[in-house]
């Protein structure tokens, strides 16, 4: 097994740019379908379809790009902290494009860039956990520089997504990282980065992620 901690910066910097296009290509294709209609088609039907579309297109790249921005950002220098508040608007709005929906259960705090990060990213790998859909709940409790997530994710087939469980704790199949790995593989890191475990089971008809502080135990 390879180690997460070997990964190029090259290549983690390239499969990560490579992630944030796959979510925004849509929209933003989206777009530019609708101002081809605008173009060609003279009807009022036709036109109203399209700024339709526009719109609807124009919000969802928005949603995804702020979410990027913090999930993947620099979001300030090191040491920066977040607001939880801003965490949860940025992941309503990329969820509102989503098959799931999301339930928010936490206090608006300030707290460690890192952390809110791995959260974030933490709920990107839960929508693939429940492909058909269904419901992300999303829990933080604790003193903000020592939280603790938990993330249930219910669905109809929901199943921890092939290789995470141990993508997400620094190991790396043989074969070399690719677009699909890249989500866990960024989570370990930032949990690592943040002191932070975490760990990933099949409970009924969800999947549970959770992370804790490393040096102590979930309290859930």
């Amino acid at each position: 097994m390879a180690d997460a901690a070997d990964i190029a910066a090259l290549d983690l910097a390239a499969l990560l740019a490579s992630r944030v296009c796959h979510d925004i290509i849509s929209p933003v294709g989206a777009i530019t379908n609708g101002l081809e209609v605008l173009d060609e088609d003279a009807s009022e039907e036709m036109r109203s379809f399209a700024m339709d579309l526009i719109k609807k297109s124009a919000r969802q790249a928005s949603a995804k790009l702020q979410f990027a921005r913090l999930a993947f950002g620099a979001a300030g220098s090191a040491g920066a902290e977040i607001d939880l508040g801003d965490a949860e608007q940025v992941t309503r709005g990329f969820m509102a494009g989503e098959k799931a929906s999301i339930e928010w259960h936490a206090a608006r705090v300030l707290m460690p860039k890192n952390k809110v990060k791995l959260l974030l990213n933490l709920v990107l790998i839960a929508t693939h956990a429940i492909p058909r859909g269904g419901v992300i709940k999303v829990t933080v409790e604790g003193e903000p520089a020592r939280p603790s997530f938990r993330l249930v994710a219910t669905g109809t087939n929901a199943r921890i997504p092939p290789g995470v469980d141990g993508i997400l704790v620094g190991r790396l199949p043989e074969q070399a990282p690719d677009a699909h790995m890249i989500q866990p593989i960024y989570a370990g890191l930032l949990a690592r980065a943040a002191d932070m475990n975490v760990s990933v089971e099949k409970v009924d008809d969800s999947v549970v992620f959770s992370a804790v502080m490393a040096e102590s135990s979930p309290t859930y």
